[in-house]
């Protein structure tokens, strides 16, 4: 009868406390101190069981595994008309140390017409595809933020003059052509580069071109149109090189 009344106010402090705490505090099955023998209690069990860990959130697949053959991703047709003596008609490729992720081609030729002067042009285009990663997020959410960064890069071309841009509907997703006037190697270049967005992949591709010894510089229309119509054709070609 002497211990009733600490035991009582020990049971009466634990039931006070939160379960989590009650397992710290208040799980022995005597008030002497010494080992219980009893199996453990309700409380006891619950201070035990593992936290559940968090999950790792799962990340949409990226839509497409592969990138084109670059030099091949517009048509010879297109080449000659937007590059009519180009030096290489199957384009030059550019260097890339992982061509599932990025890959480059070009073409540049002048079009000399003797006394008449002559007209250079100059097409490029690169691709850049990005894959889903539980840490940096989907392909598409990638290839998205890539694709502000690029045409943050554009718009930000040294010495450009009477910048425009302007969206492209109908290339790829999301697209936006960026033109504007160079001065350069003694010559008035007119450029116009179209970015573009099609699942998880990024086109960038850049058309110019200039009028020597006397020639006029080609049109903002028709560089910006030339641009728009290769760009096209670029995107269709991650399509149809994921089929």
């Amino acid at each position: 009868m002497q211990r009733s009344a600490p035991r009582l106010s020990r049971v009466l402090a634990c039931a006070a406390v939160p379960v989590m705490l009650v397992a710290a505090g208040c799980s022995s099955g005597s008030d002497s101190g010494g080992k219980g023998s009893g199996s453990p209690d309700s409380s006891s069990s619950v201070s035990a069981a593992p936290k559940p860990t968090q999950s790792t959130k799962a990340v949409e697949p990226a839509r497409f595994a592969k990138l084109p053959d670059v030099c091949k991703s517009i048509s010879v047709k297109t080449i000659e008309t937007l590059v009519p003596k180009a030096k290489n008609k199957n384009g030059t490729a550019a260097a890339s140390s992982d061509v599932a992720s990025r890959g480059g081609c070009s073409w540049n030729g002048l079009e000399d017409k003797g006394v008449k002067g002559s007209q250079y042009r100059w097409l490029d285009v690169s691709f850049y595809r990005y894959a889903s990663d539980v840490t940096l997020g989907s392909g598409q959410e990638r290839a998205a933020e890539n694709y502000v960064k690029e045409l943050a890069k554009v718009q930000a071309t040294p010495g450009a003059k009477g910048l425009r841009t302007a969206a492209a509907p109908g290339v790829g997703e999301k697209a936006e052509s960026v033109s504007f006037g160079l001065r350069k190697t003694d010559a008035d270049f007119r450029y116009a580069s179209v970015v573009a967005r099609t699942g998880n992949v990024v086109v960038v591709l850049s058309f110019n071109g200039a009028g020597y010894a006397g020639e006029k510089t080609p049109s903002e229309k028709w560089i910006v149109d030339g641009a728009l119509k290769a760009a096209k054709e670029a995107v269709a070609a991650v399509a149809a090189a994921n089929k």
